[in-house]
């Protein structure tokens, strides 16, 4: 046992220290799994950064109603006295004045330019009410001031305001008919939020002709459990055919259909480069063997077995995977991890997020590059194995 261990480990050393012999073909093979590594993990850390943003904004102890059936607050509707019945709830917290912390709250489409592309993009720009910010927590004014309630008045989060140019403090700008000042920034904790644009609710329904309704209530609850009281109440009232779900629940769903989106464009375009590595690796592993064909039969002439053979090429592959996965992990790392950018999200307007590289998505990446190698390596390792002692010392 120990004479057959010491076989298959000098047949691997010496196939892994011929690699620089083929130097340019191994290159080749390694870049190929590289550039794999870093299409998959790309598009795993846009998926994770977006999702990441999404599942942060929401909280347990928040609930959302719409309109029953409604998947976005943009195509959801809340008449005013519907408002007024949820503010009577049970579990709804109150301020220290003893007012329910309930948000309506009008979500509407405004056009923005991006400062990379100079494009036009869509934009969400929020109506609240005085409660608007306290039933969100981490709300913080950076710069500037908030709104005043009846003026055409903007505050912006700091997402936007570093994505999208014409939002400075002072400067003014046009939606729909009319034109508002943007007076402050604001922080949501890296949340969803900081890619919005805030407004004083009346002002936005009355110059967008919304007056009678809004589009979501935001309630902040006295506890997660308080949840069920508040959807019983909804339920068995008549006139509020309304749905209601925990504001973690709501955005939950919202990161699942775009990351899913995001998935499915990734993988598939992984895998397909991965052929084409897949390739290149049968062209170096196969052309090793080839190069080897002396060295090989001389070993089985000797006393070598056919399995050293068969371990050794299959190691020389998965070595250069390796390589290619580590140099992969390295630059999606650099230069992706932390990028910010946006996207559409589920409302079909732009949230503001950055690539997230984890260590399971790392893991995947790792995955992949050793497929590929594994599978690169097998067919010549078993060519290898079965070459026959005259074939090899004729060529």
């Amino acid at each position: 046992m120990r004479s057959f261990l010491l076989q298959v480990a000098a047949v691997t050393v010496i196939n892994i220290k011929s690699i620089p012999q083929r130097f340019w073909l191994s290159l080749s093979t390694v870049v190929a799994v590289a550039l794999v590594v870093m299409v998959l993990l790309s598009f795993l850390a846009m998926a994770n950064g977006f999702q990441r943003t999404l599942t942060s904004s929401g909280a347990d102890d928040v609930a959302i109603v719409l309109r029953g059936g409604s998947q976005a607050e943009i195509n959801s509707t809340v008449a005013r006295d519907q408002v007024r019945l949820i503010e009577e709830a049970p579990g709804i917290a109150r301020s220290p004045e003893g007012k329910p912390l309930v948000s309506a709250e009008l979500y509407l489409i405004v056009d923005g330019l991006k400062r990379t592309t100079q494009t036009k993009a869509n934009l969400p720009l929020r109506g609240i009410g005085q409660e608007g910010a306290a039933v969100r927590k981490g709300i913080r004014i950076v710069e500037g001031r908030m709104f005043q309630s009846g003026a055409n008045e903007i505050v912006v989060g700091k997402a936007l305001l570093r994505e999208f140019q014409g939002f400075e403090i002072g400067k003014t700008v046009s939606f729909a008919t009319s034109r508002w000042t943007v007076v402050g920034a604001f922080e949501a904790e890296g949340s969803v939020f900081e890619s919005e644009i805030w407004a004083d609710l009346p002002v936005v329904q009355s110059l967008f002709n919304r007056t009678n309704i809004v589009q979501t209530v935001r309630a902040r609850l006295q506890s997660p459990a308080a949840l069920d009281a508040l959807k019983r109440y909804v339920d068995e009232d008549p006139r509020l055919k309304l749905d209601v779900k925990s504001e973690a629940a709501y955005f939950a769903d919202q990161a699942s259909q775009t990351s899913d989106l995001i998935h499915k464009l990734g993988w598939p375009l992984a895998i397909a480069m991965a052929l084409g590595a897949l390739a290149g690796a049968l062209n170096t592993m196969y052309s090793s063997v080839a190069a080897r064909a002396v060295e090989i039969a001389t070993l089985r002439a000797i006393g070598f077995g056919g399995f050293p053979a068969f371990v050794g090429t299959l190691a020389e592959s998965l070595l250069l995977a390796v390589l290619g996965g580590i140099i992969g992990v390295t630059a999606t790392y650099l230069i992706f991890d932390g990028f910010s950018t946006a996207t559409l999200g589920a409302s079909f307007t732009q949230v503001v997020f950055s690539f997230k590289l984890s260590p399971a998505l790392i893991a995947q990446g790792v995955i992949l590059a050793l497929a590929v190698g594994l599978a690169g390596g097998l067919f010549p390792a078993i060519r290898a194995a079965r070459m026959p002692i005259v074939a090899g010392l004729n060529s």
